[in-house]
């Protein structure tokens, strides 16, 4: 194809594209490489599929997409004019601001007819633009899906199977001249709606009613229902043409008379410019810092208070999958957060493999063996981990609570919450926030603008008709008045101030480095914002203990057994009780352990109450022994049993005497000691030996576990090295589609297999390998599928051919019994 020859179809507009273009189109739309095409036209053909044209239109912009449109609406093919005028206007209704409008539509629009260019649904020179019949089908006015602009069918179309008759009056009506020829007829009707003039004079004479009726159709939807015995107006129109039958009960406008009334524009609103991003505050810098990493110190100490809830095994997990509605409100006050924030959390410590399912037949959430791995990093390096699985998690928290199309509710680590839409718009987001200036915090509703500006598809239009390819992708119309996209958007600004990505509404510097340069550096800037651990706490008089920041982890540690927390915040207070000092007793500390630790890690003298109190608990701890028998009680003091045996709250246990230090229950051990202990007693449990049974905290783990793998959104976006490998590949399948070769003997009709004898095959191919050049063979694989191939043998033995393959790009060895046949390439290869 010479290179001034207009293409005529999309694989030759393909063929006459470089290297560096397939490759652009192959990135933009991965879905043509699965798998890699054989040649360009099996890549154009795979281009103008349905789906893989819908995926296109939906990753365009609003200013690309209305384009698009434009010349869904516009003869095919469109000279750039044509369509110029259609996004601009013919002028006639100028206004105030609508010169300016052009001038921002005639600058854009190059570059929209670029992208869509670039992405296969345009093809052709300026002068005869063509959009792919698949998108023009997709975008193109129908009476189920009216197309996005608001026009309806053209004349022509409206008309199809109208009697001549009906047409004759029409004419006459309109005051045009009467014709016998149906298509001369149609081309009367449209010449006059397109005559600015002769149209203009046609509706000085038209009822004011009537106007008012085309006013309501001009912008769309074009179709209005009628009673078998209009009103004057609507007769008025219907007669004239402006109105044309779809059905009994339906008119339509045609497409020539609305784009008259419409001053020639496929849009009332075109949009070239992408809205710009507001500020809501500029703040300082370092002041936005330091609240994100207060607020992401935050959640780490979030998170390990979950883990911390859910050591010794955490909740069941419904037979649907995921954690019950009340579980995940025991959770929301521990953690002493809302319900949704809970769940936020729990989503993200299971995200990034923190915690998961313990795989038991009464299976339960625990943490995992990495949650231990994950406590021992630096706090800083901990928050990355958080915030890159953060970042990649297509489950997404902010539906929780909802249903999912058949009704039923959405848990949190239940199935259903995957949207790979996510982890796309949170990178977004935040590279919206980057590109204002350090400490300004974005508008929340410039953002939302700008991202359906980028997607307009991937949002519902709310009161507005379902486009062809929203009808295709099922997405709603909007009823709720919030689409998908934008509700992750508003999700993902408060989840990054949750987790410290955000301070006060601006991104951090520390997530700047985060998305530009990567965890490490991220790490290195918010190490120096974090608070250092503390040793120490500061015991009261009221049995509190004040930690005045963050405490070293075994501090920490032990402080959450021997005490209860009683609130956050800078400062942590934590309570002394009889079952918290039981619950460190329980876990193998004497009391002389506890007076040690407390004298040491307390800035002030132990306070005499705190001291009484442990000795007391001490004293009583372990009196009573709790057993198997089915269970049993055994104490040295006769009365402590016949005290137990007269309270009436220990009917529940069904006791009996069996000697007179032993009572038996027919309650299991676990039963019996919680129930003594409601009843303030502090009994211990003791093995078969007779000794006390120690009960650590942090035993429960679940096997090692891989974090949830996100959902990918299609196809992943190749890297250059596959990129280039299937550009080639392509090249190399279309060269061997396209190449002309020598006759050969018994070679079929063109574009099917070669056929030669296994004598002539081995020769040929043994000659190829001696000379260094390349043939044209037949081949068919193990499973029966034939394949046109390029190869360039150089060795031949043992019943099998070894050759550079230039189909394929790579050297391969073939059985020389596949081989259908071979043929030498002509001398003179330019096509």
């Amino acid at each position: 194809m010479g290179t001034t020859t207009p293409p005529r179809t999309l694989a030759e507009a393909l063929r006459a594209r470089g290297d560096e273009s397939l490759a652009r189109l192959l990135r933009a739309r991965p879905d043509l490489l699965s798998p890699v095409p054989n040649d360009i036209t099996q890549l154009a053909t795979r281009a103008g599929t349905r789906a893989s044209v819908v995926r296109a239109l939906e990753h365009l912009d609003r200013f690309a997409l209305q384009t698009a449109e434009a010349l869904a609406v516009a003869p095919d093919p469109a000279p750039y004019d044509t369509l110029l005028a259609l996004l601009t206007g013919d002028g006639a209704d100028d206004g105030d601001g609508r010169d300016e409008a052009g001038a921002a539509i005639t600058a854009a629009l190059p570059a929209a007819l670029t992208t869509l260019r670039e992405q296969a649904l345009v093809w052709g020179e300026d002068a005869r633009l063509h959009l792919v019949r698949t998108a023009r089908e997709l975008l193109a006015p129908s009476p189920q899906h009216p197309s996005p602009t608001g026009l309806g069918p053209t004349v022509a179309e409206a008309t199809a199977g109208m009697s001549p008759g009906r047409l004759q009056d029409i004419l006459t009506a309109a005051g045009l001249p009467a014709t016998h020829d149906p298509v001369s007829a149609v081309a009367a009707l449209a010449g006059l709606f397109t005559d600015r003039t002769r149209m203009a004079e046609l509706l000085d004479t038209a009822p004011v009613e009537a106007l008012s009726v085309l006013d309501r159709l001009v912008w769309g939807p074009p179709y209005g229902e009628v009673t078998p015995n209009p009103t004057p107006p609507v007769r008025w129109l219907r007669d004239r043409g402006l109105l044309l039958p779809v059905s009994t009960r339906t008119v339509v406008l045609p497409r020539e008379a609305a784009l008259h009334l419409r001053a020639g524009r496929a849009h009332r609103v075109p949009e070239p410019i992408a809205p710009e991003l507001a500020a809501a505050a500029e703040r300082d810098p370092q002041a936005v810092d330091r609240a994100a990493a207060g607020q992401g110190y935050l959640a780490l100490s979030t998170v390990e208070e979950l883990l911390k809830l859910w050591n010794n095994g955490g909740p069941a997990i419904l037979r649907a999958g995921g954690l019950s509605v009340r579980e995940l409100k025991r959770a929301a006050t521990a953690l002493d957060v809302p319900e949704n924030t809970a769940a936020f959390w729990i989503e993200l410590t299971y995200a990034a493999g923190l915690l998961a399912s313990d795989g038991e037949t009464d299976e339960r959430y625990a943490p995992t063996p990495a949650a231990d791995e994950w406590l021992d990093l630096p706090a800083q390096d901990r928050w990355t981990h958080l915030a890159t699985a953060w970042l990649a998690a297509t489950r997404t928290s902010g539906l929780i609570g909802g249903q999912d199309a058949k009704g039923r509710a959405l848990s949190a680590l239940g199935p259903d919450l995957d949207r790979s839409a996510a982890p796309e718009v949170r990178h977004r987001v935040l590279e919206l926030f980057a590109s204002l200036p350090p400490g300004t915090a974005p508008d929340p509703q410039t953002l939302l603008a700008r991202l359906r500006w980028e997607r307009p598809l991937r949002t519902s239009r709310p009161g507005g008709p379902t486009t062809g390819t929203q009808a295709a992708t099922g997405q709603p119309s909007g009823g709720d008045g919030t689409d998908l996209r934008s509700r992750i958007a508003l999700w993902t600004t408060n989840e990054a101030e949750l987790l410290g990505i955000t301070g006060r509404g601006a991104l951090s510097s520390q997530a700047r480095a985060l998305l530009g340069e990567g965890p490490a550096a991220a790490a290195a800037r918010l190490a120096p914002l974090l608070p250092e651990p503390l040793d120490h706490v500061l015991l009261q008089a009221d049995l509190t203990a004040v930690a005045p920041g963050p405490l070293e982890r075994p501090l920490a540690d032990m402080l959450s057994v021997l005490a209860d927390i009683e609130s956050k915040g800078g400062a942590t207070v934590y309570r002394f009780t009889p079952g918290s000092v039981r619950r460190a007793l329980d876990a193998g500390r004497a009391a002389s352990d506890l007076h040690a630790f407390l004298a040491t890690h307390s800035r002030t003298p132990v306070p005499q109450p705190l001291s009484y109190l442990i000795d007391d608990v001490a004293r009583r701890h372990g009196h009573l022994r709790i057993g198997a028998a089915s269970a049993y009680v055994r104490c040295d003091d006769e009365a402590v049993l016949n005290e137990i045996l007269a309270d009436k709250r220990s009917a529940t246990l069904r006791l009996r005497r069996l000697a007179p230090t032993v009572l038996a229950a027919q309650a299991d051990p676990g039963s019996l000691l919680e129930g003594l202990r409601e009843m303030g007693y502090a009994p211990a449990a003791e093995s078969a030996e007779g000794d006390v049974l120690i009960t650590r905290a942090g035993a429960r783990r679940t096997p090692p576990r891989t974090p949830p793998a996100p959902v990918p959104e299609g196809p992943p976006v190749p890297d250059a090295t596959l990129l280039t490998a299937a550009v080639r590949a392509i090249r190399a399948g279309d060269s061997a589609a396209r190449v002309v070769h020598r006759d050969a003997p018994d070679t079929t009709a063109s574009g099917s297999l070669p056929r030669t004898t296994p004598a002539d095959t081995l020769a040929t191919v043994q000659a190829a390998a001696m000379t260094g050049s390349a043939v044209w063979i037949g081949y068919v694989n193990a499973d029966g599928a034939a394949s046109q191939r390029v190869i360039a043998p150089v060795k031949v033995e043992g019943g099998f051919v070894t050759g550079y393959d230039h189909t394929a790009d790579e050297v391969r060895t073939y059985p020389l019994h596949r081989i259908t046949g071979v043929a030498e390439l002509a001398d003179d290869q330019s096509t």
